[in-house]
């Protein structure tokens, strides 16, 4: 039997749209490289690169969670490890079912570019940027002092996607979409304070203040 060719056929409409979508991004990325010293500003893109690598803050937030061990804490903890959970199983999902490979001016150097995630549609680093802006803005309000930072840290974010040619124009709104949708998933899911502190005693009942949960 004569293996059937694994290429999918793009919908006439989609692949204008694709092509547009690469023409303005390549476009943008050309523009904004003429006013801006790309290199200086290298070192800047692969810092928000890593400040928003999915692997990096899964553990880092059970550090976080185990260092700063306090009952009042724990409900915001638990829901904003749920939706990183979330985040990383939609992007990966995805990412494996639109398979749009990254802008060609894209360089494998990108960290933790492995299984889906050599994919480009849609940004995982832009739809988690969003999720933890909202989480922090919305969800659990920081201090306002931190409210700029945030959305600022975000934004910086989603534009040095395109800028370092990991992305399509497309693939970060996309990627923003995603945010969304996944945060308001986490605030329709939103476990008590009680709940948290239950799933938490899993980890170490012992360290759980009033010990309500040994059997």
């Amino acid at each position: 039997m004569a293996k059937q060719s694994e290429k999918r056929e793009v919908p006439a409409v989609l692949q204008k749209l694709l092509k547009a979508d690469m023409y303005i991004t390549n476009t943008l990325c050309n523009l904004m490289e003429k006013c801006l010293p790309f290199r200086s500003l290298k070192v800047h893109y692969k810092l928000l690169e890593v400040s928003c690598l999915g692997y990096l803050w899964i553990p880092g937030w059970f550090i976080f969670i185990w260092m700063v061990w306090k009952r009042n804490l724990m409900e915001m903890q638990v829901n904003f490890f749920i939706g990183l959970i979330t985040d990383i199983i939609a992007v990966a999902l995805l990412k494996a079912v639109f398979r749009r490979r990254r802008p060609a001016g894209n360089k494998p150097d990108m960290l933790g570019q492995i299984g889906p995630d050599i994919y480009s549609f849609p940004s995982g680093h832009v739809s988690r940027a969003f999720y933890i802006a909202y989480f922090f803005l919305v969800l659990y309000p920081v201090h306002f002092l931190f409210r700029m930072p945030v959305l600022a840290w975000f934004v910086s974010v989603s534009v040095s996607r395109i800028l370092m040619r990991r992305h399509y124009l497309l693939d970060v709104l996309g990627g923003v979409l995603l945010g969304f949708i996944n945060s308001l998933l986490v605030a329709l899911l939103w476990f008590s304070e009680d709940t948290a502190v239950y799933l938490i005693s899993f980890v170490s009942d012992e360290r759980i203040e009033g010990g309500d949960y040994h059997v």
